[in-house]
């Protein structure tokens, strides 16, 4: 077991810049923080809504406390050094390695904090993206106490869909959920209904509760790219955007525009509001699920440009081109590699979702690489995340059987 302690220096210097980010830019209010002057070892798990969540979260103790980052972001970050003196622990998403247990378990062996983003993926509707249920167990075999640090608002200051950063007032709140004792004499199942209900979310109910105006939630360009059908006539691929802030159907009429709480009001006489984007989502995974289900959707096909990390450089560029086709089996890439025939394949069992950017692009480890798939239709991107989610589910289901 490695455990590599944070440089001061370099940690007081993120902590001080991150601050600006947090006061700044996120507006960040504290309710509570239960961690500020807490010693000895513990695990803080947080809920991930934006890209830049850490800020909100590394000054709320003084002392250096150890992330968990996805390799993904790591390796692609042009300050690895940096982050490798901060004593950052890069992990594959979804995956958890021997090596990675042993990487984190040592933090607190050596008496130290610990923090861990259990959902992997910033969501794109406003949704948490499901805990891995392997996550429950190993909170239990880290043997310390649980913190749940919840952050509020942060999905609408970068949203996954958008562009850029939208200021405005995020919260947070800091406190225990399970003391090392209770860890031992829980079983699985209430560990993971209380987790779940302190790090799910919702963040379009939470503006009801803790509600945040910003100039920035008007621009609703890209989110044509995550509701991409209609939830009147159902027609897949019909959405668009206009003057920034009006989401609408090419097809039937359907139109909405947004507030500056990021809801959304009827404009037109077709169709029922829908007042959160969350539920919009929710109703495109349900409709495609239920197709699932009749036998009316099998899978997707899509040609796309392959891109992989170059090391030297920290970022991904395109090294082959191919096809990337989805079933109810696995994820598969089919094409030429570095002027090579390539063909790789991923069990869906292995795939609870993807990480990815709407309209754009997806993500798939095959062994040690990670491969960004760069659809040459952009817009089949949200339909592919959704399909892998419903056929993982699938899949599991039939193991419990």
């Amino acid at each position: 077991m490695r455990y590599t302690k944070p440089n001061v220096i370099y940690y007081r210097i993120a902590q001080i810049a991150s601050w600006f980010v947090a006061f700044f830019i996120f507006k960040r209010k504290i309710l509570r923080n239960e961690i500020k002057d807490i010693q000895g070892p513990y695990v803080v798990i947080a809920n991930h809504q934006a890209a830049l969540d850490f800020v909100n979260l590394i000054g709320m103790t003084p002392r250096p406390m150890t992330f968990v980052i996805s390799n993904s972001f790591y390796q692609t970050l042009p300050i690895t050094g940096f982050l490798k003196k901060m004593g950052v622990i890069p992990k594959q998403q979804f995956q958890t390695s021997i090596t990675d247990m042993r990487n984190m378990k040592a933090v607190i062996d050596q008496g130290q904090p610990l923090v861990i983003y259990p959902a992997g993926l910033m969501c794109e509707d406003g949704l948490s993206t499901p805990i891995p249920q392997a996550t429950y167990k190993f909170l239990k075999w880290l043997k310390a106490d649980i913190y749940i640090a919840r952050t509020a608002g942060a999905y609408f200051a970068m949203p996954k869909w958008g562009k850029g950063i939208r200021p405005g007032k995020t919260y947070i709140d800091v406190y225990k959920l399970f003391s090392k004792d209770d860890l031992a004499q829980l079983d699985l199942q209430t560990i993971k209904a209380r987790t779940d209900e302190a790090i799910l979310f919702d963040a379009y109910r939470e503006q009801e509760t803790l509600p945040a105006a910003r100039k920035g939630n008007r621009n609703i360009e890209g989110l044509e790219n995550v509701l991409y059908m209609c939830p009147h006539c159902k027609r897949e691929f019909s959405i668009r955007t206009k003057e920034k802030n009006t989401i609408y159907c090419t097809e039937c009429g359907f139109e909405q525009t947004s507030d500056e709480f990021a809801l959304l009001r009827k404009q037109s006489g077709v169709g029922c509001e829908l007042r959160y984007v969350s539920d919009w989502s929710r109703l495109i995974y349900e409709e495609l699920k239920s197709k699932v289900d009749a036998g009316t959707e099998q899978g997707l096909s899509c040609g796309t440009s392959i891109h992989m990390i170059d090391m030297d450089r920290h970022k991904f560029v395109e090294v082959g081109t191919g096809m990337v086709t989805l079933s109810n089996q696995c994820f598969q890439i089919i094409g030429q590699i570095h002027g090579s025939p390539a063909e790789l394949t991923v069990p869906i069992s292995n795939l609870p979702t993807l990480p990815f950017s709407p309209g754009k692009y997806l993500e798939v480890q095959h062994g040690e690489n990670i491969y960004r798939c760069v659809l040459t239709d952009g817009k089949l991107v949200m339909k592919y995340i959704n399909l892998v989610k419903i056929f993982h589910e699938r899949s599991a289901a039939a193991a419990i059987k």
